[in-house]
């Protein structure tokens, strides 16, 4: 109801390429600044356990790492990623995207995962302008020893409860 989720193989690796779109009741700015790197992600995204701005290049440019929940009863164990991220006006809305970096030691108890190209583009409704039309593309590669039905099954519930969750948040 929130979200629509499709897969593909991906021409970055050897998994999927993750497309989720939903109409969002907000303004374009306020969703991305749910979404990006900063001080309201770790209050409402429910897999995000941490997240630190390592480096700051610009006021929408950055190298940031965080960390996420064990998933699926823990069969996908805490994972850490280490993403460059920027976020810039992009036609009529905004455009956050993110790759993972070979970046620092991975700390005890994760996995570090790798974000291969990724982004979310959020546009307002034409004729609906106090909604906007958030799609992400995902390409995450989890690492580790998973059965890539595992993988599909997070993946796709993940996404679908990020859209959940951020709506929650933003009428708030």
């Amino acid at each position: 109801k929130d979200a629509t989720v499709w897969r593909k193989p991906s021409e970055e690796f050897s998994g999927y390429l993750y497309k989720a779109q939903g109409v969002v009741e907000d303004v374009t700015n306020r969703i991305v600044d749910h979404i990006r790197p900063g001080p309201y992600r770790l209050d409402w995204d429910s897999l995000m356990t941490t997240m630190d701005i390592m480096e700051t290049f610009e006021e929408n440019c950055c190298v940031m790492r965080y960390t996420t929940a064990g998933q699926l009863w823990n069969i996908i164990a805490p994972r850490e990623f280490v993403d460059f991220s920027y976020t810039t006006n992009y036609e009529d809305g905004l455009l956050t995207c993110g790759i993972s970096l070979d970046y620092g030691e991975v700390r005890p108890n994760f996995v570090r995962g790798f974000n291969h190209p990724c982004g979310w583009f959020c546009v307002p409704l034409k004729d609906y302008p106090s909604h906007s039309l958030l799609t992400g593309y995902i390409q995450t590669e989890l690492r580790g020893m998973l059965p890539q039905s595992a993988v599909d099954t997070a993946m796709s519930s993940t996404l679908a409860n990020f859209y959940f969750d951020l709506k929650k948040a933003l009428k708030t």
